[in-house]
């Protein structure tokens, strides 16, 4: 087998065996993915997913900015390509540098549905390349392999795509009138339109004065169309919105000023220090927007995006080319808990890529405002490392209540239930420790491994 049985539990064997116990307890839970990146399409028209490459290469950055690392091309991947010349070419590509995924939660998720959905046991090289393309394909042309079917099969209980303000969410509403009882949710992700550095800003803003019967060419009728969004994306299920900044600074402009600053980035005359600080007036008003529909805010910062300005002007946005950065949380969010911390309507879950946080701010101020909540270990971090760093960095000052639980945060839809058990696994493993170091209780243990897998998600996302 790819999988050991007892993978990622304590070496010990006495804790190995409350780890083990725990999660079996849990393993069956259902799914709760409340943010990630897979499409609306697929579960509207549920139709097959055309070959293995465009499933496990194409759409995962984590794949192919790791082959890109060892000097393997976006071209020879096609990357960025609607349909791929040469698939099966793409993916003996793949299996050649799989040995590159070593000892990566990468090589873990993909062992997983290597091994769990299509029966595969021996190890992926260069020789078995042809063996799994072949395989795969055979069961992702059955019916058992339909976006539908695979979602029933991951027990997966409610599912959140990422969407833009300008999506028209069709596929949302034929989901919701098909009959099917899937329960695909869209998040509201507003970067597009409240980030002035992103391509064709001021276009895009006019676009969402047109779709909402705004006039956004000023600041209150653009306010009032992010609102009119908002609660069309409410009507299709929505529970939450989702902020990609790329720091986490909030400010409290007055109205005049705050007029007068979105005159200047429609108008494309900000400076770079101007137009952040219309992101963080944004932040704000997010956060206002939410206190008053009750969505969950999620601030997700802290990523130099498109680092490598080659690939982003040859294949786009998003492929691979991000790198963490520092980021303050305790200077850069007060403007916004001055304002509205206290607001008992508001829930906000911050995540981080700058580990350095978690104890000095990240944790003390969950630990105080009751409307912050700390999202799991995210994207470079979503490991089973970076999960115990987390727990170990944020339980003393935080506990365990004011973190939500797990989200895989994935474009790559057979990954969802191997994340997942990662993530249960590894804390079934922390909260065996505390078990055999007598801090916790093995009944409270078991109560915790059940929040963690599944209610704190839910309460945490209002589903």
């Amino acid at each position: 087998m790819l999988l050991h049985e007892d993978r990622l539990f304590p070496a010990e064997p006495a804790v190995r065996a409350i780890a083990r116990a725990l999660y079996l307890e849990i393993r069956s839970l259902p799914i709760v993915s409340p943010h990630g990146h897979t499409q609306a399409s697929w579960f509207a028209l549920n139709q097959p997913f055309p070959n293995p490459a465009m499933l496990f290469v194409q759409p995962d950055h984590y794949v192919y900015r790791m082959l890109y690392s060892q000097g393997v091309s976006m071209d020879a991947l096609e990357i960025g390509q609607s349909e791929m010349r040469d698939p099966r070419g793409v993916w003996r590509i793949f299996a050649s540098h799989y040995k590159l995924f070593r000892g990566t939660p990468t090589r873990m998720w993909l062992d997983f549905a290597f091994q769990e959905l299509f029966g595969l046991e021996e190890r992926l090289t260069e020789h078995t390349a042809d063996l799994y393309y072949d395989q795969m394909a055979e069961k992702l042309a059955t019916p058992e392999f339909r976006p539908r079917a695979l979602y029933e099969r991951f027990g997966i209980e409610v599912l959140a795509t990422t969407d833009s303000p300008l999506d028209p969410l069709v596929h949302h509403a034929a989901i919701r009138h098909s009959g099917w009882k899937g329960r695909v949710l869209p998040t509201f992700r507003p970067d597009s339109v409240v980030d002035p550095e992103f391509a064709g800003f001021s276009e895009r803003v006019m676009q969402l004065g047109e779709l909402t019967g705004e006039d956004c060419g000023n600041w209150a009728g653009y306010l009032n169309a992010m609102r009119k969004t908002r609660q069309r994306f409410r009507a299709m299920g929505c529970t939450a919105t989702d902020h990609g900044h790329p720091t986490a600074q909030t400010a409290d402009l007055s109205r005049e000023q705050a007029e007068a600053l979105f005159g200047r980035v429609l108008a494309g005359n900000a400076d770079a220090l101007a137009m952040e600080l219309f992101r963080a007036q944004m932040l704000t008003e997010m956060a206002r927007m939410s206190v008053e529909d009750g969505l969950v805010m999620q601030i997700h910062p802290g990523s130099v995006r498109n680092h490598n300005r080659l690939v982003h002007e040859r294949f786009g946005r998003d492929t691979g080319a991000d790198i963490p950065q520092p980021t303050n949380y305790v200077n850069a969010l007060r403007p916004l808990l001055d304002r509205l911390g206290n607001e008992p309507n508001l829930r906000i879950i911050l995540f981080t890529l700058d580990e350095s946080t978690y104890t000095r701010e990240l944790a003390p101020l969950a630990g105080h405002y009751p409307c912050l909540r700390l999202g799991p270990p995210w994207w470079f971090h979503d490991s089973p490392e970076g999960m115990m760093r987390f727990r170990q960095q944020v339980t003393e000052t935080a506990g365990f209540y004011n973190t939500v639980g797990f989200n895989d945060d994935t474009r790559a839809f057979l990954s969802i239930p191997a994340r997942h058990d990662v993530a249960r696994r590894m804390d079934c493993s922390y909260l065996a420790t505390l078990v055999a170091d007598h801090r916790l209780e093995e009944d409270e243990a078991a109560e915790l491994a059940r929040e963690l897998a599944y209610g704190l998600v839910k309460q945490a996302y209002r589903l």
